[in-house]
């Protein structure tokens, strides 16, 4: 031990002789050249753990030099270094390392120790008891997206641009997720010729087909969205927090005026927290409204997209056993008879018209009939499949369609009513079962595409609300600035 201190001494005494014959010579006797000595042994402690010995042996080198001490020589031999060689140099003597070095280690440590806290909680199934009561790797999956969107997209309700932090951790997990993608396949008959000349078949692989078609139009839409709201880096219109009374005019006029108008904008009281959009006295510019528009027309074609494929990957799901049990006996009692009559008594019959005769008057009736419409189509499929065996819903109907089943066009037209009804509520909640079959998925391709597209849809749907948002201030302001001048 005595023999590193005394190494360590004599090392920090030589680095002390050379930066003293380069600054100037000096006695370390002097005021300043103490605080000198302190202030670099502090550092020194600080970085790298060198015992107070050094110091002390360096200062009693310094002490041997005699003649005129310079302060700003040696503090720029100490602090200003000409070139990064010399910088690093120097920090190595110092058994310092440069600060970017330590902040490219720590921050590729962090994502390190993210990609190991993701992987551990896939294999755990979300039970960090590790007892093997977790929930299988296709729900593990599904909720780490659910969840990542929630944590990304949770506290976004303003037409701007995502944080960049955010941002980063967007798109640095969603890849370290989707990349579960890469490894599903699927295989079939190929031919291999060999050196010699020779075929063989052989079986290769290629992504699984729905996988192949869907995760890169995912991938697309998710840019498009992050695209629209970087594009409200510069705004005409702004956003005042719930429960103000002013939009933060400057103008005693203009207050009275925001006043009138939060009260004329404030729509969605069940939403009261949400910030409310406010706009110039004249209403923002024609050519922003037209932006506008269009940025609204897109987001609501990509939450169209987005909703066809979370419709087509849940109806590729199987329907869990545990949802058949509960069915009830016949479809008519699901329904209700107003309901059955109208499905069952009409030549041709119409959706909307039918949806126009019930009291639907909030999304929880919406959810609540698509529920026992739901439920009331599988009692008619399970009928008409009966003595077809296991046969896909598609196959059963081709087989009935010479036959003339009422189950079958029952059900076909339980479809049709609950499509529609998903179209005239876009913001519909899951069904249930929706919510059984994401449970009880045992498919990580479905999982993974399922989630993605159900919170693109999310967003999409989100950012439409946000613009007509903005529109409806901008056509309140308008109005009520017409009824001031008349």
């Amino acid at each position: 031990m005595d023999r590193d201190s005394s190494g360590s001494s004599a090392s920090a005494s030589e680095e002390s002789s050379e930066a003293g014959v380069a600054g100037g010579r000096g006695s370390c006797s002097s005021p300043s050249t103490r605080s000198l000595v302190d202030t670099a042994g502090n550092l020194s402690r600080t970085a790298s753990d060198v015992s107070t010995t050094s110091f002390s042996g360096r200062c009693s080198s310094v002490d041997h030099h005699s003649g005129p001490f310079e302060p700003a020589a040696a503090m720029a031999k100490l602090i200003d270094r000409p070139s990064p060689a010399s910088s690093a140099a120097s920090l190595s003597r110092l058994s310092m390392k440069p600060r970017a070095d330590v902040l490219d280690r720590r921050s590729t440590d962090d994502e390190m120790e993210l990609v190991k806290e993701r992987f551990s909680k896939l294999l755990l199934g979300e039970d960090m008891s590790g007892g093997g009561k977790g929930v299988c790797t296709a729900v593990a999956i599904s909720n780490a997206i659910t969840n990542l969107y929630a944590t990304v997209f949770g506290s976004c309700h303003k037409l701007e641009p995502l944080p960049a932090g955010k941002k980063a951790m967007w798109r640095r997990e969603m890849d370290c997720l989707l990349s579960v993608c890469d490894y599903i396949v699927e295989f079939y008959p190929s031919t291999q010729t060999l050196p010699d000349g020779t075929k063989v078949e052989v079986m290769a692989t290629r992504p699984r087909s729905d996988i192949y078609i869907n995760l890169p139009a995912l991938e697309k839409l998710d840019a498009m969205l992050i695209d629209i709201l970087d594009s409200f880096q510069k705004a005409e219109f702004w956003y005042a927090d719930a429960g103000t009374r002013s939009f933060g005019s400057v103008t005693s006029s203009s207050s009275a005026m925001s006043s009138s108008f939060r009260r004329s904008v404030h729509r969605n009281e069940d939403k009261w927290w949400l910030p409310v959009p406010c706009v110039p006295e004249t209403g923002i510019t024609e050519k922003a409204c037209k932006d506008l528009q269009k940025k609204r027309d897109c987001a609501n074609q990509i939450h169209k997209a987005a909703v066809a494929i979370n419709s087509g990957v849940l109806s590729d799901m199987e329907v869990p056993e545990s949802f058949m049990a509960v069915l009830p006996k016949s479809g008519r009692a699901s329904v209700g008879d107003s309901v059955y009559r109208v499905m069952l008594g009409a030549d041709k019959f119409s959706p909307d018209f039918l949806l126009d005769t019930l009291d639907i008057s909030s999304e929880h009736d919406a959810l609540a009939m698509a529920d026992r419409v739901e439920a009331a189509m599988y009692v008619w499929r399970r009928k008409a499949s009966g003595s077809h065996g296991k046969l896909p819903w598609s196959k059963v109907k081709e087989l009935a369609a010479d036959d003339d089943d009422k189950n079958v066009t029952l059900a076909s037209r339980a479809e049709s009513l609950l499509l529609c009804l998903k179209h005239r509520f876009p913001g519909l909640s899951q069904t249930t079962l929706d919510t059984s079959k994401i449970q009880f998925n045992k498919d990580v391709g479905q999982a993974i595409l399922e989630s993605y597209s159900r919170v693109l849809e999310s967003l999409a749907f989100n950012i439409v609300s946000w613009i007509d948002d903005v529109l409806f201030a901008d056509k309140s302001i308008r109005k009520l600035s017409d009824n001031l001048k008349s």
